[in-house]
Protein backbone atom coordinates (compact mmCIF):
# COMPACT_ATOMS: atom_id res chain seq x y z
CA UNK A 1 0.00 0.00 0.00
CA UNK A 2 2.74 2.47 0.28
CA UNK A 3 4.31 1.75 -2.76
CA UNK A 4 1.04 2.70 -4.35
CA UNK A 5 0.82 6.16 -2.82
CA UNK A 6 4.48 6.91 -3.29
CA UNK A 7 3.81 6.00 -6.89
CA UNK A 8 0.69 7.66 -7.59
CA UNK A 9 1.95 11.06 -5.63
CA UNK A 10 5.42 10.47 -7.81
CA UNK A 11 2.83 10.60 -10.81
CA UNK A 12 0.71 13.84 -9.55
CA UNK A 13 4.05 15.62 -8.89
CA UNK A 14 5.04 15.08 -12.75
CA UNK A 15 1.22 16.15 -13.50
CA UNK A 16 1.67 19.08 -11.72
CA UNK A 17 5.40 19.92 -12.98
CA UNK A 18 4.62 19.19 -16.87
CA UNK A 19 1.26 21.49 -16.29
CA UNK A 20 3.69 23.98 -14.65
CA UNK A 21 5.76 24.50 -17.87
CA UNK A 22 2.90 24.43 -20.29
CA UNK A 23 1.11 27.05 -18.17
CA UNK A 24 4.80 28.78 -18.66
CA UNK A 25 4.78 28.12 -22.33
CA UNK A 26 1.74 29.48 -22.76
CA UNK A 27 2.26 32.83 -21.53
CA UNK A 28 5.47 33.24 -23.45
CA UNK A 29 3.86 32.67 -26.41
CA UNK A 30 1.48 35.35 -25.58
CA UNK A 31 3.94 37.82 -24.87
CA UNK A 32 5.90 37.47 -28.09
CA UNK A 33 2.94 37.21 -29.96
CA UNK A 34 1.76 40.49 -27.70
CA UNK A 35 5.60 42.31 -28.59
CA UNK A 36 6.01 41.25 -32.30
CA UNK A 37 4.69 43.95 -34.87
CA UNK A 38 1.99 43.90 -37.55
CA UNK A 39 3.43 43.34 -41.09
CA UNK A 40 4.33 45.99 -42.62
CA UNK A 41 2.66 47.38 -45.91
CA UNK A 42 4.53 47.75 -49.36
CA UNK A 43 5.71 51.18 -50.41
CA UNK A 44 5.40 51.62 -54.27
CA UNK A 45 6.13 54.79 -56.67
CA UNK A 46 3.14 55.80 -59.27
CA UNK A 47 2.48 57.81 -62.09
CA UNK A 48 -1.10 58.71 -62.56
CA UNK A 49 -2.38 58.14 -66.14
CA UNK A 50 -2.93 62.07 -67.40
CA UNK A 51 -3.98 62.15 -71.77
CA UNK A 52 -1.40 64.78 -73.33
CA UNK A 53 -1.66 66.44 -76.81
CA UNK A 54 1.07 65.40 -78.49
CA UNK A 55 2.91 65.02 -82.01
CA UNK A 56 3.27 61.80 -83.36
CA UNK A 57 6.55 60.95 -85.32
CA UNK A 58 8.31 58.60 -87.54
CA UNK A 59 11.51 57.25 -88.62
CA UNK A 60 12.55 56.15 -92.18
CA UNK A 61 15.44 55.30 -93.74
CA UNK A 62 16.47 57.33 -96.57
CA UNK A 63 18.86 58.01 -99.65
CA UNK A 64 20.12 61.78 -100.97
CA UNK A 65 19.71 62.42 -104.66
CA UNK A 66 20.81 65.57 -106.05
CA UNK A 67 18.35 68.83 -106.60
CA UNK A 68 19.00 68.84 -110.25
CA UNK A 69 21.10 66.62 -112.62
CA UNK A 70 22.21 67.88 -115.90
CA UNK A 71 24.43 65.37 -118.46
CA UNK A 72 26.56 67.82 -120.49
CA UNK A 73 26.14 66.79 -123.94
CA UNK A 74 27.77 68.29 -127.16
CA UNK A 75 25.12 69.87 -129.90
CA UNK A 76 27.28 70.29 -132.94
CA UNK A 77 30.15 67.83 -133.96
CA UNK A 78 33.75 68.59 -134.09
CA UNK A 79 36.62 68.95 -132.19
CA UNK A 80 37.53 69.22 -128.28
CA UNK A 81 40.44 72.45 -128.33
CA UNK A 82 40.15 73.24 -124.53
CA UNK A 83 38.72 72.19 -121.67
CA UNK A 84 38.08 75.18 -119.33
CA UNK A 85 36.55 74.08 -115.56
CA UNK A 86 38.43 71.94 -112.80
CA UNK A 87 37.07 68.89 -112.06
CA UNK A 88 35.46 68.38 -108.25
CA UNK A 89 34.82 72.59 -108.70
CA UNK A 90 31.49 74.22 -108.44
CA UNK A 91 30.13 75.68 -111.82
CA UNK A 92 27.72 78.48 -112.50
CA UNK A 93 24.99 78.66 -115.33
CA UNK A 94 26.20 79.97 -118.31
CA UNK A 95 29.90 79.35 -117.20
CA UNK A 96 32.14 77.84 -120.43
CA UNK A 97 33.25 74.19 -119.73
CA UNK A 98 34.14 73.11 -122.97
CA UNK A 99 35.59 74.65 -126.81
CA UNK A 100 34.79 73.52 -129.77
CA UNK A 101 36.78 74.23 -133.02
CA UNK A 102 34.64 76.68 -134.24
CA UNK A 103 36.43 77.17 -138.05
CA UNK A 104 34.25 74.79 -139.86
CA UNK A 105 31.05 76.12 -138.23
CA UNK A 106 32.08 79.74 -139.23
CA UNK A 107 33.08 78.13 -142.91
CA UNK A 108 29.34 77.36 -142.71
CA UNK A 109 27.95 80.65 -141.23
CA UNK A 110 30.49 82.63 -144.00
CA UNK A 111 28.55 80.47 -146.67
CA UNK A 112 25.24 80.60 -145.55
CA UNK A 113 25.52 84.15 -145.37
CA UNK A 114 27.11 84.53 -148.91
CA UNK A 115 23.78 82.60 -150.60
CA UNK A 116 21.64 84.92 -148.31
CA UNK A 117 23.55 88.20 -150.13
CA UNK A 118 23.09 86.01 -153.40
CA UNK A 119 19.55 86.03 -153.23
CA UNK A 120 18.61 89.49 -151.90
CA UNK A 121 20.61 90.88 -154.56
CA UNK A 122 18.70 89.00 -157.17
CA UNK A 123 15.33 90.24 -155.61
CA UNK A 124 15.08 93.81 -156.57
CA UNK A 125 15.24 93.31 -160.60
CA UNK A 126 13.01 90.59 -160.16
CA UNK A 127 9.84 92.84 -158.18
CA UNK A 128 10.52 95.78 -160.74
CA UNK A 129 10.30 93.32 -163.99
CA UNK A 130 6.94 91.83 -162.28
CA UNK A 131 5.75 95.57 -161.39
CA UNK A 132 6.48 96.77 -165.22
CA UNK A 133 4.81 93.28 -166.69
CA UNK A 134 1.51 94.08 -164.46
CA UNK A 135 1.04 97.44 -166.01
CA UNK A 136 2.03 96.20 -169.68
CA UNK A 137 -0.79 93.09 -169.08
CA UNK A 138 -3.22 95.66 -168.72
CA UNK A 139 -2.25 96.77 -172.00
CA UNK A 140 -1.76 93.85 -173.81
CA UNK A 141 1.48 94.64 -174.45
CA UNK A 142 2.68 91.35 -172.40
CA UNK A 143 0.71 88.11 -172.45
CA UNK A 144 -0.79 86.32 -169.29
CA UNK A 145 1.97 83.72 -169.04
CA UNK A 146 4.59 86.05 -169.26
CA UNK A 147 3.07 87.98 -166.28
CA UNK A 148 2.57 84.82 -164.64
CA UNK A 149 6.36 83.65 -165.18
CA UNK A 150 8.16 86.71 -163.84
CA UNK A 151 5.58 86.49 -160.39
CA UNK A 152 6.57 83.05 -160.02
CA UNK A 153 10.02 83.90 -159.87
CA UNK A 154 9.63 87.02 -157.75
CA UNK A 155 7.92 84.64 -155.04
CA UNK A 156 10.99 81.76 -155.90
CA UNK A 157 13.10 84.93 -155.25
CA UNK A 158 11.74 85.80 -151.96
CA UNK A 159 11.41 82.30 -150.56
CA UNK A 160 15.25 81.89 -151.28
CA UNK A 161 15.77 84.82 -149.51
CA UNK A 162 13.41 83.34 -146.40
CA UNK A 163 15.32 79.82 -146.31
CA UNK A 164 18.81 81.23 -146.91
CA UNK A 165 18.04 83.77 -143.66
CA UNK A 166 17.06 80.48 -141.82
CA UNK A 167 20.26 78.86 -142.91
CA UNK A 168 21.99 81.94 -141.46
CA UNK A 169 20.41 81.50 -137.95
CA UNK A 170 21.06 78.10 -137.83
CA UNK A 171 24.71 78.56 -138.57
CA UNK A 172 25.45 81.11 -135.79
CA UNK A 173 23.22 79.17 -133.14
CA UNK A 174 25.58 76.50 -133.95
CA UNK A 175 28.45 78.95 -134.24
CA UNK A 176 27.26 79.50 -130.80
CA UNK A 177 27.26 75.77 -129.58
CA UNK A 178 30.87 75.61 -130.31
CA UNK A 179 31.31 76.72 -126.94
CA UNK A 180 30.00 74.00 -124.22
CA UNK A 181 28.49 76.05 -121.20
CA UNK A 182 26.71 74.60 -118.21
CA UNK A 183 23.35 74.79 -117.83
CA UNK A 184 22.69 75.09 -114.03
CA UNK A 185 24.99 76.05 -111.14
CA UNK A 186 26.61 73.55 -109.54
CA UNK A 187 29.09 70.62 -109.02
CA UNK A 188 30.90 69.16 -111.62
CA UNK A 189 32.58 65.96 -111.78
CA UNK A 190 35.02 63.86 -113.89
CA UNK A 191 35.52 65.44 -117.63
CA UNK A 192 34.75 62.20 -119.75
CA UNK A 193 36.97 63.70 -122.75
CA UNK A 194 40.26 65.14 -123.06
CA UNK A 195 41.43 68.24 -125.13
CA UNK A 196 41.68 66.39 -129.01
CA UNK A 197 38.86 63.78 -128.54
CA UNK A 198 36.59 63.89 -131.90
CA UNK A 199 32.40 64.96 -130.41
CA UNK A 200 29.22 64.52 -132.17
CA UNK A 201 26.33 66.10 -131.82
CA UNK A 202 24.19 64.62 -128.79
CA UNK A 203 26.18 61.39 -128.17
CA UNK A 204 24.80 59.05 -125.97
CA UNK A 205 28.17 59.97 -123.44
CA UNK A 206 28.50 62.56 -121.89
CA UNK A 207 31.33 65.24 -121.25
CA UNK A 208 30.65 65.49 -117.92
CA UNK A 209 27.90 65.81 -115.09
CA UNK A 210 26.46 68.86 -112.71
CA UNK A 211 24.82 68.49 -110.09
CA UNK A 212 23.01 70.93 -107.65
CA UNK A 213 23.27 70.52 -104.30
CA UNK A 214 21.82 72.97 -102.44
CA UNK A 215 18.87 72.24 -101.74
CA UNK A 216 19.11 68.53 -102.25
CA UNK A 217 16.69 65.61 -102.19
CA UNK A 218 15.83 62.75 -99.54
CA UNK A 219 14.05 60.35 -101.13
CA UNK A 220 12.58 58.47 -98.28
CA UNK A 221 10.27 54.75 -98.96
CA UNK A 222 7.29 54.48 -96.98
CA UNK A 223 5.04 51.19 -97.21
CA UNK A 224 1.79 51.23 -98.31
CA UNK A 225 0.88 49.36 -94.39
CA UNK A 226 2.43 52.57 -93.28
CA UNK A 227 0.26 55.28 -95.34
CA UNK A 228 -3.09 53.01 -94.85
CA UNK A 229 -2.20 52.81 -90.70
CA UNK A 230 -1.30 56.92 -91.01
CA UNK A 231 -4.74 57.86 -93.24
CA UNK A 232 -6.96 55.63 -90.25
CA UNK A 233 -5.51 56.13 -87.14
CA UNK A 234 -7.59 59.33 -86.47
CA UNK A 235 -4.41 61.92 -86.01
CA UNK A 236 -4.80 65.70 -86.94
CA UNK A 237 -2.87 66.00 -89.50
CA UNK A 238 -3.39 69.82 -90.07
CA UNK A 239 -0.66 70.81 -87.19
CA UNK A 240 1.67 73.83 -87.99
CA UNK A 241 4.68 72.69 -89.69
CA UNK A 242 3.29 69.71 -90.36
CA UNK A 243 5.64 69.52 -93.05
CA UNK A 244 8.95 69.63 -91.25
CA UNK A 245 11.46 67.15 -91.19
CA UNK A 246 14.49 66.48 -89.09
CA UNK A 247 16.94 64.11 -90.61
CA UNK A 248 19.52 61.82 -88.66
CA UNK A 249 23.10 61.03 -90.45
CA UNK A 250 25.06 58.02 -90.52
CA UNK A 251 27.05 58.92 -87.41
CA UNK A 252 23.76 59.02 -85.64
CA UNK A 253 23.87 62.85 -85.19
CA UNK A 254 21.17 65.11 -85.99
CA UNK A 255 21.67 67.99 -89.09
CA UNK A 256 21.32 71.42 -87.56
CA UNK A 257 18.65 72.36 -90.54
CA UNK A 258 15.02 70.42 -91.16
CA UNK A 259 13.67 69.93 -94.23
CA UNK A 260 10.09 70.57 -96.07
CA UNK A 261 8.07 67.40 -97.51
CA UNK A 262 7.56 68.06 -100.84
CA UNK A 263 5.12 65.16 -102.08
CA UNK A 264 4.70 61.85 -101.66
CA UNK A 265 4.46 60.21 -105.11
CA UNK A 266 1.24 57.90 -105.93
CA UNK A 267 2.75 55.12 -107.54
CA UNK A 268 3.41 51.86 -105.54
CA UNK A 269 6.80 50.46 -106.32
CA UNK A 270 5.36 46.94 -107.41
CA UNK A 271 8.79 45.14 -105.83
CA UNK A 272 9.12 46.58 -102.58
CA UNK A 273 5.27 47.82 -102.02
CA UNK A 274 6.14 50.87 -101.03
CA UNK A 275 5.87 54.61 -102.40
CA UNK A 276 8.40 57.29 -102.35
CA UNK A 277 8.23 60.73 -99.91
CA UNK A 278 10.53 63.25 -100.89
CA UNK A 279 12.12 65.90 -98.74
CA UNK A 280 13.96 68.80 -99.46
CA UNK A 281 17.11 70.36 -97.55
CA UNK A 282 18.83 73.33 -97.62
CA UNK A 283 22.41 72.22 -97.85
CA UNK A 284 24.69 75.54 -98.45
CA UNK A 285 27.64 73.62 -96.60
CA UNK A 286 27.54 70.60 -99.09
CA UNK A 287 27.41 68.24 -96.11
CA UNK A 288 24.70 66.27 -97.26
CA UNK A 289 25.89 64.50 -100.88
CA UNK A 290 24.14 62.73 -103.67
CA UNK A 291 23.45 58.62 -102.31
CA UNK A 292 24.20 59.23 -98.37
CA UNK A 293 22.51 56.88 -96.18
CA UNK A 294 20.07 59.10 -93.98
CA UNK A 295 17.74 58.69 -91.59
CA UNK A 296 14.44 61.13 -91.73
CA UNK A 297 12.32 61.86 -88.70
CA UNK A 298 8.66 62.89 -90.24
CA UNK A 299 5.48 64.20 -88.35
CA UNK A 300 2.36 61.61 -88.59
CA UNK A 301 0.15 64.32 -86.47
CA UNK A 302 -1.03 65.30 -83.53
CA UNK A 303 -2.68 62.49 -80.99
CA UNK A 304 -5.52 64.57 -78.82
CA UNK A 305 -5.57 61.99 -76.21
CA UNK A 306 -1.83 59.91 -76.08
CA UNK A 307 -1.47 58.07 -73.17
CA UNK A 308 2.38 57.81 -72.15
CA UNK A 309 3.56 56.01 -68.77
CA UNK A 310 7.06 55.09 -68.72
CA UNK A 311 9.01 51.82 -69.56
CA UNK A 312 9.96 50.49 -66.96
CA UNK A 313 6.08 50.78 -65.57
CA UNK A 314 5.68 47.80 -68.21
CA UNK A 315 6.54 44.35 -67.46
CA UNK A 316 5.23 40.81 -69.83
CA UNK A 317 3.53 37.74 -69.14
CA UNK A 318 4.69 34.33 -69.28
CA UNK A 319 3.34 35.06 -73.12
CA UNK A 320 4.96 37.92 -73.66
CA UNK A 321 2.59 40.06 -73.57
CA UNK A 322 2.63 43.56 -71.88
CA UNK A 323 0.77 44.43 -68.91
CA UNK A 324 0.90 46.92 -66.19
CA UNK A 325 0.29 46.84 -62.20
CA UNK A 326 -2.25 49.56 -61.01
CA UNK A 327 -3.08 50.60 -57.38
CA UNK A 328 -7.07 50.83 -57.05
CA UNK A 329 -8.84 53.54 -55.04
CA UNK A 330 -8.86 50.61 -51.91
CA UNK A 331 -4.89 50.94 -52.22
CA UNK A 332 -4.68 47.30 -53.97
CA UNK A 333 -2.59 46.12 -56.16
CA UNK A 334 -4.71 45.08 -59.99
CA UNK A 335 -3.37 43.87 -63.05
CA UNK A 336 -4.08 45.26 -66.89
CA UNK A 337 -3.36 43.76 -70.01
CA UNK A 338 -1.93 46.35 -72.76
CA UNK A 339 -1.91 47.17 -76.00
CA UNK A 340 1.58 49.29 -76.64
CA UNK A 341 2.00 51.55 -80.42
CA UNK A 342 5.50 52.43 -79.56
CA UNK A 343 8.57 53.33 -77.67
CA UNK A 344 8.45 57.56 -77.56
CA UNK A 345 11.62 58.19 -75.61
CA UNK A 346 12.04 56.49 -72.26
CA UNK A 347 7.85 56.06 -71.66
CA UNK A 348 5.47 53.55 -74.20
CA UNK A 349 2.58 54.70 -75.73
CA UNK A 350 -0.28 52.97 -74.79
CA UNK A 351 -3.19 52.74 -76.76
CA UNK A 352 -5.36 50.34 -74.98
CA UNK A 353 -5.30 48.53 -71.01
CA UNK A 354 -5.71 52.12 -69.41
CA UNK A 355 -7.83 54.71 -68.62
CA UNK A 356 -7.36 58.49 -67.05
CA UNK A 357 -6.91 58.40 -63.75
CA UNK A 358 -5.27 55.39 -63.56
CA UNK A 359 -2.21 54.96 -60.80
CA UNK A 360 0.69 52.71 -62.77
CA UNK A 361 2.95 51.44 -60.43
CA UNK A 362 6.18 52.04 -61.40
CA UNK A 363 8.82 51.06 -59.06
CA UNK A 364 8.32 48.51 -56.32
CA UNK A 365 6.81 45.86 -58.96
CA UNK A 366 9.04 42.96 -57.81
CA UNK A 367 7.57 40.22 -56.47
CA UNK A 368 4.24 41.74 -56.08
CA UNK A 369 0.99 39.88 -56.18
CA UNK A 370 -2.68 41.25 -57.75
CA UNK A 371 -4.97 42.02 -54.34
CA UNK A 372 -2.01 43.26 -52.37
CA UNK A 373 -2.36 46.25 -50.36
CA UNK A 374 0.27 48.71 -51.10
CA UNK A 375 1.11 52.15 -50.11
CA UNK A 376 1.33 54.65 -52.77
CA UNK A 377 4.11 57.92 -53.56
CA UNK A 378 4.78 59.84 -56.36
CA UNK A 379 7.37 58.73 -59.02
CA UNK A 380 10.05 60.81 -59.43
CA UNK A 381 11.16 61.06 -63.42
CA UNK A 382 14.45 61.30 -64.31
CA UNK A 383 15.30 64.60 -67.25
CA UNK A 384 16.97 62.60 -69.60
CA UNK A 385 15.07 61.65 -72.60
CA UNK A 386 16.75 59.68 -75.58
CA UNK A 387 17.35 61.04 -79.08
CA UNK A 388 13.51 60.50 -80.05
CA UNK A 389 12.13 62.99 -77.70
CA UNK A 390 8.51 63.12 -76.55
CA UNK A 391 7.20 66.55 -78.43
CA UNK A 392 4.03 68.20 -76.74
CA UNK A 393 1.98 70.18 -78.73
CA UNK A 394 3.28 74.12 -79.06
CA UNK A 395 6.46 73.25 -77.76
CA UNK A 396 9.64 74.05 -79.99
CA UNK A 397 11.81 71.65 -81.68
Amino acid sequence: MQFNESVRKSISLRLAIVALLVCLLSVGCDRRQQQSPPPAVREVSTVTVQPQKIMLSMELPGRMSAFRIAEIRPQVSGLILKKMFEEGSDVKAGQALYQIDPAPLQAALNNAMAALNRAEANLPALKLRTERYKDLLVDNAVSQQEYDDAAAALTQAEADVQYWKATVETARINMAYSKVVAPISGRIGKSNVTVGAIVTAYQPVALATIQQLDPIYANVPQSTTELLRLKNSGLNHNAKDQNKVKLILENNTTYHLEGTLQFSDVTVDPTTGSVILRVVFPNPENVLLPGMFVRTVIKEGIDEQAILIPQQGVSRDPKGNPVAMIVDAENKVGLRMLTLDRAIGDKWFVTAGLTPGDQVIVEGIQMLRPGTIVKTVLFQESGDKSATEIQPVGESN
